[in-house]
């Protein structure tokens, strides 16, 4: 099966929801190629975002890990050397070293296996906004 370029524009820092475009995206590969199974994969090719599943029922749960990783990779930290692209770079990198640049889930019956509160996310890094793409691929 080919891989998908996914575009998704964000509006900043924060974690971006992403499920219904992967899922119609899943849906159109996985027919396209006459399977209802597969593994979906997803890699985003960014530096400084990341991608995550999590729960996408209550809002206060994103909010919360955003707070976290905030105060865990502060901004201007005098130990950066990186430091020419802005204060939110080299804090960025370093939350995206921290999570993931990839995920994996399972299709069954023609869709994706997520739970029944689980949500894919964008993590965005930095405060601008801007696209950020994302590769998927389903294999058999």
């Amino acid at each position: 099966m080919s891989v998908r370029r996914l575009r998704c524009r964000v509006s900043g820092q924060g974690l971006h929801e992403i499920t219904p475009l992967v899922e119609s995206s899943v849906a159109e590969a996985l027919q396209e190629a006459g399977l209802r199974e597969g593994l979906c994969t997803l890699y985003i090719r960014h530096t400084s975002a990341s991608l995550t599943i999590q729960e996408n029922a209550d809002p206060a749960v994103c909010r919360d890990l955003e707070s976290w990783l905030n105060r865990l990779v502060p901004e201007d930290d005098s130990l950066y050397t990186h430091t020419e692209e802005g204060p939110d770079d080299m804090p960025a990198h370093i939350k995206a070293a921290l999570t993931a640049t990839s995920v994996s889930i399972p299709c069954l019956d023609g869709r994706l296996a997520l739970g029944t509160w689980q949500g894919i996310f964008l993590w965005e890094h930095r405060h601008a906004r801007g696209d950020r793409e994302i590769l998927l691929h389903v294999a058999a």
